[in-house]
């Protein structure tokens, strides 16, 4: 079957966000421009390695530019987007590599999410994109440094919103109480 390729160049929304309760949430990528589209489900530490990733790559690029780069150094106010994701909320595929890169001599940062291939071996030298006409699904978007920091920092926030840690132990705590390995299994 041929690889369908979601690409987005300077979407109206692009952003991580969640469906269901803490500690049974599911997170998606949505990316929607002119009516169209595209949610692609992936992991909470997807989500959070994302972010952290576009920060790295962007305060990487305003360095390297000496400040020139069309970067601001932090998400601009009037960008923020708190809205919940568009419905409906089909999901295309299972995110399962993710890639970055920074064009420097557009100012825009690209962000690749590739479908997750379940039959295919685990071989560790196979991990790179496949970019030919048979290969997995991919969600590309393409999108100014602004739109990106407002897309980390809502991520960040979303990873941020889940349970609450346990004082003693940082495992994340159920409504209805957990576990504590180091209250020698006595429940909180």
């Amino acid at each position: 079957m041929p690889r369908q390729v979601f690409f987005y160049d300077q979407p109206e929304r692009f952003v991580a966000g969640t469906v269901g309760q803490p500690g049974s949430r599911a997170f998606f990528l949505q990316a929607s421009a002119r009516g169209r589209i595209t949610s692609v489900l992936l992991e909470k530490t997807q989500v959070a390695a994302l972010a952290e990733r576009v920060e790295e790559v962007l305060d990487e690029a305003l360095r390297r530019s000496a400040g020139q780069a069309p970067i601001p150094a932090v998400a601009p106010a009037d960008l923020i987007d708190t809205a919940p994701l568009d419905l409906p909320l089909e999901q295309e595929f299972r995110v399962g590599t993710m890639a970055l890169a920074w064009d420097a001599g557009e100012g825009y940062l690209v962000v690749e999410a590739q479908a997750m291939i379940e039959d295919a071996e685990e071989d560790e030298n196979e991990l790179a994109f496949e970019d030919d006409e048979n290969g997995p699904d991919m969600l590309r978007v393409r999108m100014t440094g602004a739109m990106a920091r407002v897309f980390a920092k809502r991520a960040l926030d979303l990873v941020a919103a889940g349970r609450k840690p346990c004082p003693f132990c940082n495992l994340p705590l159920d409504p209805e109480g957990h576990l504590c390995p180091r209250q020698n299994g006595y429940k909180r």
